[in-house]
């Protein structure tokens, strides 16, 4: 008895034994936070975005008001006023018909994928409907990309966020404790501009009053943040601006203010931006800047010299106030504003209720597969049972370490990868009886046994492998969690029938001496 369990202490077996041993306490330890599971399992919220187009057509254009004003510059083409936006069309004023005409022939040479038309003397600036299809897409991207930085940001258990269509975003948040939150991450647009405050009021009635209820051309009202008594002051600021937090290079929560115990946000520009701004700042010593956030003003100050990359933000913050700000902000704005199409919830009962059922699955699937083993293959078969377990141990493991989701489909694609590693012991044990059946010892049968299925095992399972990555690379959502699952488990398979079981059976066979494979 003492030979027999000394063997079994020294064995590589049991290297196997405590490998499992101390994966079973981590997830007995760490229990559910070991595991991310998809909203299917754990509920959560279904949110979908509209990419506004109107907003796409709008920044393009005002990220070419500044090279279109300098172009008319150096041709010596005088504007009469400022341009001003009309629908979804920017508008350019001359002194005479004639002059907008070659203003057009010398904008249309400098961008092609605009549309053109004068009327009178003004100048009507447009983009085509090809160019807006482009445009509309890559708007959709880069607010995808925009959405996911921001929610990791939120810690959000796992993220899947999807283009639905030529400007729809379907964002899936499961296990959200707080989806108000979320929301409002989500379709906070973080658009700040810098612009230079030409008048101020109590009231917006009381600023159309002073200019007889018509704006200047090219300016419009944006309100201030209340006050502690709930009172708002109103700005009259241009329209564009040349400098915008599409510029940030970096942003974050510092202290400021009088006496350096304010919370506010410390941004900085890239070289683009810190050439506008201090562009910007240098003509402008002595006036009031705005701060504007989404169309709100969130800070006034006066320009005292020229600024150049780096600036900051204070405006009372609160702690989650300002690290909110500072992470929409680092995260960048953008590309276009989007509206809540549908929002739905999903409660955690449905989630409960699948993997229930999926583990009762399992149970069923093993305890056929034992009474299949056991039937054909006796004492081996059982052998193939302990590996599929460990198989499934060993699946969990690598989720947990690669911070894969587990989704239903996830669950499905390691029912299948059981059938897949019984496959694989079939395989094997089909050669080791051949082995016995030519004569062979036990141990040299159980040897070829292994070395010759292995081929077969590799190639069945490489191959099924390749076309889980397929699925992954393009598929989304619940289709990359099946494929996931499955080349984790695939993977999980070959270590589990070519190590762990030939380790099962070199054991067996060494420490009791066996003559006849109960096979």
């Amino acid at each position: 008895m003492n030979v027999t369990m000394r063997r079994f202490f020294i064995s590589n077996f049991m290297g196997w034994i405590l490998f499992a041993a101390i994966t079973v306490a981590y997830f007995g330890f760490y229990g559910k936070n070991s595991l991310k599971f998809g909203i299917d399992l754990v509920g959560g919220s279904y949110i979908t975005l509209e990419v506004q187009k109107n907003d796409v057509v709008r920044n393009e254009l005002s990220d070419k008001i500044k090279s279109f004003e300098s172009s008319l510059k150096h041709a010596n083409i005088e504007l009469e006023a400022k341009p001003v936006f009309v629908d979804n069309s920017l508008h350019f004023k001359f002194m005479s018909k004639a002059k907008a005409h070659e203003a057009e022939v010398l904008l249309r040479s400098q961008d092609k994928n605009l549309i053109y038309s004068v009327t009178n003397s003004d100048l009507h600036v447009t983009v085509s409907p090809q160019y807006l299809s482009q445009l509309l897409s890559q708007a959709v991207d880069s607010n995808i990309e925009i959405l996911s930085r921001r929610l990791d940001g939120m810690s959000v258990a796992e993220i899947h966020i999807s283009k639905q269509g030529d400007r729809f975003i379907v964002v899936e948040l499961p296990d959200v404790r707080d989806p108000q939150q979320a929301k409002m991450m989500i379709g906070k647009s973080a658009v700040m501009e810098f612009k230079l405050v030409e008048d101020a009021a109590a009231s917006r009635e009381e600023l159309f009053d002073k200019y007889d209820q018509e704006l200047p051309e090219g300016t419009m009202i944006v309100a201030g943040k209340a006050n502690k008594n709930g009172h708002k002051v109103y700005y009259l600021v241009p329209e564009y601006t040349p400098v915008s937090g599409k510029y940030f290079k970096q942003a974050r929560v510092t202290f400021g203010g009088d006496f350096g115990t304010d919370l506010t946000v410390q941004f900085e520009f890239d070289d683009e931006g810190g050439k506008r701004f201090h562009e910007l700042t240098s003509r402008n010593i002595g006036k009031q800047m705005a701060i504007v956030l989404d169309d709100e003003v969130v800070q006034v100050a006066v320009i005292k010299s020229a600024i150049g990359k780096v600036g900051s933000i204070s405006g009372g913050f609160q702690a989650d106030e300002a690290n909110g700000l500072a992470r929409v902000l680092k995260s960048g704005a953008f590309k276009a504003k989007v509206n809540f199409i549908e929002e739905r919830e999903i409660g955690p009962t449905l989630g409960q209720e699948s993997v229930h059922n999926g583990l009762i699955s399992c149970v069923i699937g093993l305890l056929l597969l034992l009474i299949f083993g056991i039937y054909f293959y006796r004492l081996s078969g059982f052998f193939a049972i302990l590996a599929l377990v460990y198989n499934l141990i060993l699946i969990l493991l690598c989720m947990s370490f690669v911070k894969a989701t587990l989704t239903l489909p996830g669950i499905a694609g390691m029912i299948l990868t059981v059938g897949m590693a019984i496959d694989a012991s079939i395989l094997i044990y089909e050669q080791i009886k051949d082995c016995l059946a030519r004569g062979l010892s036990v141990s040299q049968s159980v040897q070829e046994g292994f070395s010759d299925a292995m081929v077969v095992i590799l190639d069945a399972n490489i191959t099924t492998f390749i076309v889980a990555a397929v699925l992954f690379y393009f598929g989304t959502g619940p289709i990359q969690g099946f494929a996931v699952t499955m080349m984790i488990g695939i993977v999980s398979t070959l270590i589990t029938g070519l190590f762990f079981l030939k380790s099962v059976f070199k054991f067996y066979l060494s420490t009791f001496h066996v003559s006849k494979l109960s096979i």
